[in-house]
Parts: structure tokens; C-alpha cells; sequence
């Protein structure tokens, strides 16, 4: 009951969510493998200095959600490591620890900062951990991350509140969600993002050292050929984007 409970509740009035019509519209992402087929193989150049990456998957995913994406940074020449902590149903002080440790022994192992790249909530677990580790960590990239703006800038408040057992206001963990990790961090955000508002996944000038804008869905962050070009450039140092 207490989790059902959870799924009550009135959106403020100062939170921003994304028009319904994007939201119905992220189901189209389901026919990706199939339309994927269809379209040549993505042309992706050999990195001048590869790096190690470790991918955080988004709310209720798994390392396998991101698993083409990872194909295309290893072809690339990128080390890519999992999480390692299956799928994702919020941040707790113990995964926290336990992303840290994994982080720093990645970066021990390897000789070298690693770069984070989030997609939605995971975006947000990837920030807070650099956070406490900032010493292990080169970069942090999110993809559609609610990490500014209201907790209710969404449109799936209620069900996260479901699965995790708290409200999206009050998270079991002790910390400032928009706060700026001390290491370059970048936000992805797209305007046809059916899930996350542009203005929580974008922030604020303070809240991130830069912000990209893409014309994808939110469900096809890690699937994108857009999205994967971005990502390509930012590993490769490419500071040359567009800012906002």
C-alpha cells in the first residue's frame, strides 16, 4: 500500500514536462532494431587517444539497453566497461560506494581517468559519483539526465516512484542534484525528448560546463546515430561544438 500510495500525488505548477505528443511518440523507438537494419552501418573513425569509458544505463535498464551503443565506441577503439550493477533503480548511499570503488579500481587498472556517460537517471548516478571521486574521473557525459530544474519536470515522476520507493523530492541519498561535479561535464538534451524536460536535462550555465542539443527521442539516447557522432566527438576532445 505504502507504494501505491507513491503513485498519488499533483504535479507543481512550476514544473516543466515535455507535451504529451513526444511522449506517445517514444514508442516509435521500439521499431529501432528492425529500422537499424535497414540503414548503412554507422562510419565511425579510428580515435587519435582512446579512452576507458564506463556507461550508466537509464531508469529500469540494463547494461544490455546500452549495448549498441558500447559496440560503437569499442569500434572506435574505446574501452568500454559496464557499471556493474545490473539495472538501475536509483541511487542509494551503497551503490554509490560501490560505483566509487568500481570507478577508481577501472581507473587504476587501466592507468588512466575514465569518462562517464549517463543516459537518464543514470546520467544523474554518474554526476553524484564523480562527485566523490573526482580524482578517477576525465569527464562526465549525460544523455537526457533530470539533473536540473524540478524533480517533477518529467513525465514519469510517479512511476520512478513506484520502483524506488521514495518521492522524487526526497532521495535517500544526502546531496544538491544540480550541483556541478568538479570535472568537465557535459549535458546532451534534445527538444523531442518525450520524457525528460529540456529544462532539467539541459541546466542551468552553473550546472554543467556545456550542454549539446539533439533531435532525438528520449528512449533512443544510446541508439541515436546522432547522439553516437556527439559522443564520438566528445571523447575524441572535440570542444568545437555549439554551446548553450
Amino acid at each position: 500500500m505504502k507504494r501505491l500510495r507513491l503513485l498519488r500525488g499533483t504535479t507543481p505548477d512550476h514544473a516543466h514536462r515535455p507535451p504529451l505528443r513526444y511522449f506517445f511518440a517514444e514508442l516509435l523507438s521500439f521499431a529501432d532494431p528492425v529500422v537499424r537494419r535497414l540503414r548503412p552501418e554507422l562510419s565511425v573513425a579510428k580515435a587519435d587517444h582512446p579512452r576507458v569509458v564506463i556507461l550508466f544505463p537509464g531508469f529500469a535498464t540494463g547494461p544490455n539497453r546500452m549495448r549498441y551503443l558500447a559496440t560503437q565506441l569499442e569500434r572506435a577503439g574505446h574501452k568500454v566497461k559496464r557499471w556493474g550493477l545490473g539495472h538501475n533503480l536509483g541511487p542509494t548511499p551503497e551503490t554509490l560506494d560501490l560505483l566509487s570503488a568500481r570507478i577508481c579500481e577501472v581507473c587504476e587498472r587501466y592507468g588512466q581517468k575514465v569518462v562517464l556517460i549517463g543516459w537518464s537517471l543514470g546520467g544523474v548516478v554518474a554526476r553524484e559519483v564523480a562527485k566523490i571521486n573526482p580524482d578517477c574521473v576525465a569527464k562526465v557525459i549525460t544523455m537526457g539526465s533530470p539533473f536540473s530544474h524540478s524533480p517533477y519536470s518529467n513525465n514519469i515522476w510517479r512511476p520512478y516512484q513506484l520502483v524506488a520507493g521514495h518521492t522524487v523530492d526526497a532521495p535517500p541519498i544526502s546531496t544538491e542534484i544540480s550541483a556541478k561535479p568538479p570535472v568537465e561535464t557535459v549535458a546532451f538534451w534534445s527538444p523531442r525528448d518525450g520524457v525528460i524536460s529540456r529544462r532539467a536535462a539541459c541546466g542551468e550555465p552553473g550546472e554543467r560546463d556545456r550542454a549539446v542539443a539533439l533531435r532525438c527521442s528520449h528512449l533512443m539516447f544510446p541508439n541515436s546515430p546522432d547522439c553516437i557522432k556527439a559522443l564520438l566527438d566528445e571523447l575524441q576532445g572535440d570542444g568545437n561544438r555549439a554551446a548553450s
